[in-house]
Order: C-alpha cells, then structure tokens, then sequence
C-alpha cells in the first residue's frame, strides 16, 4: 500500500486535549503574536492524527485550521509545513523509519540498516508504505547522532549502533507492538566508547602524588 493512497479527510477540528496544549501554547506568546506558535501548532495537529488514526501527518485541511486559529494567512502555514521534514503531509504507516545515509551512518553501515528494512518490510523504495500500513520509510538527511551511527529514527525516538540483525530485531519488535527502549541497540551507555572505557576506570581514586608534582 502506497502511502498517498489514504484519504484526505475534509474537516478537522482540535480535540479537547488539543484544546488543553494549545492554550499553554499560546499563552508563551504576547498579544498579536500568536503566528509565533505555527510550529508547536502543527506538532499538535500531527499527534491528534496519530491518536485519532495511527498516522501522524498534517492534512492540509488542518493545516487551514491552525491558520484560522492563528489569524495567518493559509499559505503562511503551508509554506511552514512543507519546510520542515519533521512535518508530515501525507499519511504514514504507524511506524515511520527514518534512515539516516548521511556519511557518519554510511561510513558504520547504514546500507545494512536500509536493506533490513526492505527486506522485513517489503519496501522497495523511498516514502513507500507497506501493504500491512505499518511502516513507511524515508531517507533523511543527519540526525545529529553521528556518534552513535548508524542512526533509524522512529517516529520520534532515536535507535543507535544498528547493524541488519539489530535492525531485524527492532522491526520484529515494532511489529509486536512492543517497541524497545531508545537509544543504543549494542547495549553501550549514550555515547561511551564500544567494550566500555579504557581511561578513568576506577571511581573515587587519589591522585599519585609523584603525578601531583
């Protein structure tokens, strides 16, 4: 299944734990400058898609309400959605992969990150989704975690120090409903060196005093 297949939907109106965000939201704003707030408004649109639907993207009848709501101008709010990559506007699987090929990832193996997902997801390109409408992936450009590449965003959390039976672990697990903790898959703590520290190994030690001098 294709991911522009799915129906745009023809109205849209904030639910009421929209409702709540948004008045925290615009409330960080002084009068008449509540456009300020178009990005963190679209970022509430896309996550009540995702509890309203499973997929969290930005229809563009929705982004017309967030202009209303803000005074803009609705090609304004278009001209913000389209921009950021973090904005989706068409719809997604529930899991949306996000592989990072950018060189760091490249150089530790991201080819093996983006054949196991074709390979457990039957995707053969980019912005497709598969037939079961779980996932849908795309390439993106640096993540900003090269330290740990290579790097598979999905949907918001970060999964690192991936190889394909990581990745083949990973998606098995998606499938199950049962998504893993973020962050490192080698079990390495945030970005310590792999196999653990070599220097400063010992905890709460004194100073040699020969050293000292």
């Amino acid at each position: 299944m294709s991911a522009d297949v799915a129906e745009a939907p023809t109205s849209f109106a904030f639910d009421a734990e929209s409702e709540d965000e948004i008045a925290r939201i615009l409330a960080k704003y002084p009068p008449g400058r509540q456009a300020s707030g178009v990005l963190p408004l679209l970022y509430v649109v896309q996550r009540q898609m995702r509890r309203q639907t499973g997929s969290a993207w930005v229809p563009r009848v929705a982004m017309d309400t967030v202009a209303a709501r803000l005074g803009m101008a609705p090609i304004r709010v278009y001209e913000v959605a389209t921009f950021y990559f973090m904005f989706n506007t068409q719809p997604v699987g529930k899991w949306h992969l996000q592989v990072c090929t950018t060189t760091p990832c490249w150089l530790r193996g991201s080819d093996e990150v983006v054949a196991a997902c074709r390979k457990a997801t039957g995707i053969h390109g980019w912005g497709e989704t598969s037939e079961d409408g779980l996932f849908t992936m795309i390439e993106v450009e640096c993540l900003g975690a090269c330290v740990n590449a290579p790097i598979l965003q999905v949907n918001d959390d970060f999964y690192e120090d991936l190889d394909a039976e990581r990745t083949t672990a990973l998606l098995e697990a998606l499938r199950r409903d049962a998504p893993p903790k973020p962050g490192s898959m080698s079990g390495r703590l945030n970005s310590a060196p792999e196999g653990g520290p070599t220097t400063l190994t010992e905890v709460g030690g004194t100073m040699d005093a020969g050293a000292a001098e």
